[in-house]
Parts: C-alpha cells; structure tokens; sequence
C-alpha cells in the first residue's frame, strides 16, 4: 500500500510540481513576489538570490502564473555553460525565432524580436536567467549590452538573474561593478522559521486533502531544526517520512518517525 493510498491522499504532497494557486506563500515568497513584478512591471533589472532549495525556481513559476499572458512574454533560460551564442539561441527559441549561429546576428535577432513584442504587440518582455550564479565572465558581462537595445533612454525588457547565494559574491567582485550598478531590485531568499514551516506542511497536506495535523508539534520541531528552513530539505524529510510511517502503519507522523527517518534514509 502506497502512503497516499494509506493517509487517504489524492494528490501527492511535498512535490516540486505543485500548481503555482496551491504553493504556501510566507512573508518573503510575497515581497518577492511584489518585487519581481514591479520589476516587470517597470522593465528593471533584478537578481533573485537564496540558498540552494530556498524556493527560488518554485518563486519564478509563481511570477510567471500571475504575470497576464495578454501582456507578457517570459523568455526563460537555465544552463551552468550558457555561452552569449547560446544566451541568444535560447531566448529566440523561446520567442519562437530561429536561432542564430553567430553571437552578433543572435543579439540583433533578439533585440528585433523583444521590439516587435513591445511596438507591435503591445506585450512587456522578462527575460529570466536562472543559475546564473554558474556563469562565466564573458556571458555575465552580455548582461551590460542586453540592457542597453536603445541606448540607456529605454530598456524594453525586464531582466531577471536568479542563483544561489554565490551570485551576490560574484557580483560584488570589481570585475562585475558595471553589472552590479545596473541592478535595480534585490530579492534575497532565507530558510522559513519555525512557524512558517509548519504552516508550509499543512499547506501541502492541504493540498493533498488528507489530515493536515498529520505532523506532530514535535515532528516539525525536529524538521525545522535539521532543515533550517529550506523548502528542498523540508520536502525531503517529510516525503520520506510519509513513506516509513505507512510502512510501520503510523496514523501519525510523529518525532520517533522523523529521527528515523533522518537517521537512516534522507541525505543532505
């Protein structure tokens, strides 16, 4: 018997593919949130920023659910190796151009395309590149020229970089400053508290629609100690909690569970 199966679950909680409406909200998610479509909203430069697991992919899918289709274009692109060429190639895929070969001819494409979006059609363009905390120096400072399709008087896209916390590193090193001082709005990421993870569980188990006490007072205590707070963390110690308790028959998730569970089966 499956745990779903044996906590009376219909959907499967503690995953990343949750839809965006189901998604727990705490305060940072929703001044993220704000920030980031004020950025698109403004066609301004922000960097998204966390630890690894904080949230960060499941904040931009929440961005990209809310922002009304009939008025934006979200071009998306995540590589650790994005090379400029292939910077370029992305996004025309993802506006429904065909790519270039050459890195020249890909970012006039691009510039065409992201103006025809904005003179023709009427839609604001957010360029979204995440993993960026990966990049090399050549394709971060593409940045500087990708911000610059009409000389500084208007930039017609929203341009958003998103990485781990190594990000803020890289930019703070002069090598950078030029694309640190376009940086217009900062959206920091942080593990949840405790009360916020709870509320966390409960939303999932919500979403789930199965007892959403299923978690002892005790258990989310000892989740939120080993998880810090990190979404990823916290899916991992839950989920695997979910599948010893209904191996050993446990109505109830409680703090024996968790330890076990931490112990023996949930790697970090």
């Amino acid at each position: 018997m499956s745990f779903m199966d044996f906590y009376g679950m219909k959907n499967v909680p503690f995953q990343r593919n949750i839809p965006p409406g189901y998604l727990y909200e705490s305060s940072q998610v929703k001044e993220g949130l704000s920030r980031l479509i004020y950025s698109v909203e403004e066609q301004k430069f922000a960097a998204l920023t966390g630890p690894a697991g904080s949230g960060k992919s499941t904040l931009l899918r929440k961005l990209k659910s809310v922002l009304p289709r009939e008025k934006n274009t979200v071009l998306y692109a995540s590589d650790s190796k994005l090379t400029p060429r292939w910077l370029y190639s992305n996004f025309l895929k993802e506006a429904g151009c065909e790519p270039k070969f050459y890195r020249t001819e890909g970012k006039r494409s691009l510039q065409s395309a992201i103006m025809n979006q904005a003179d023709t059609l009427g839609k604001k363009v957010v360029c979204i590149v995440d993993e960026a905390h990966l990049l090399d120096k050549e394709t971060m400072e593409e940045f500087r020229f990708f911000l610059n399709v009409n000389f500084d008087s208007e930039t017609p896209t929203a341009l958003i970089l998103c990485g781990q916390s190594e990000l803020m590193d890289k930019l703070s090193l002069s090598t950078f400053e030029a694309i640190r001082q376009r940086i217009d709005i900062y959206v920091r990421l942080h593990g949840l508290d405790r009360q916020e993870t709870n509320l966390y569980i409960r939303q999932h188990l919500k979403y789930a629609e199965c007892n959403e006490n299923l978690f002892s007072e005790k258990a989310v205590d000892e989740i939120q100690n080993v998880s810090g707070g990190i979404l990823r963390s916290i899916n991992h110690i839950c989920e695997n909690s979910l599948l010893y308790g209904a191996q050993h028959k446990k109505e109830i998730i409680d703090i024996e569970t968790v330890h076990e569970v931490i112990e023996h089966e949930v790697f970090f």
